[in-house]
């Protein structure tokens, strides 16, 4: 796809340095990272959201993030924790239009924070949401 930084990777025309792949998937450091050793982990075809791409794409695009996150802790690469993000539209604060996972090494103190004004809506409430996802999800 044109002006997808991502795809310009996968066609060799940007540089990047590869910490995994496999025929779906490939993942590769990111060159803005909130610590040393963030991950990016994309499927090789171009699916602007989650919404877009099949089932077995996205099972393998989980199972090349969590290989990130075990080669991430046994490469001795410096973390606390890891976060595995996903930005899934542009409200949500996707920046990059092809789905893609940050795996973020973490360290205590470091700068990152997920604040928000969370809400605790009632029973009654969650249930009514519930259903009209399960009904939603019955017909995809």
């Amino acid at each position: 796809m044109s002006d997808c930084i991502f795809c310009d990777i996968l066609a060799g025309k940007s540089p990047a340095s590869i910490a995994y792949q496999d025929e779906v998937t490939i993942a590769f450091m990111d060159i803005y990272a909130l610590n040393p050793g963030q991950v990016v982990v994309i499927p090789r075809k171009h699916v602007t959201c989650m919404a877009d791409m099949d089932e077995a794409t996205g099972m393998q695009l989980f199972k090349a993030a969590m290989r990130v996150c075990r080669a991430i802790r046994k490469a001795g690469v410096e973390c606390d924790g890891i976060n595995v993000f996903l930005a899934d539209g542009e409200a949500a604060g996707q920046e990059v239009f092809h789905v893609h996972f940050l795996v973020i090494p973490r360290l205590k103190g470091d700068s990152m924070r997920i604040t928000a004004n969370w809400t605790k809506p009632d029973r009654d409430e969650l249930d009514e949401i519930a259903e009209k996802i399960r009904l939603a999800g019955e017909s995809l």
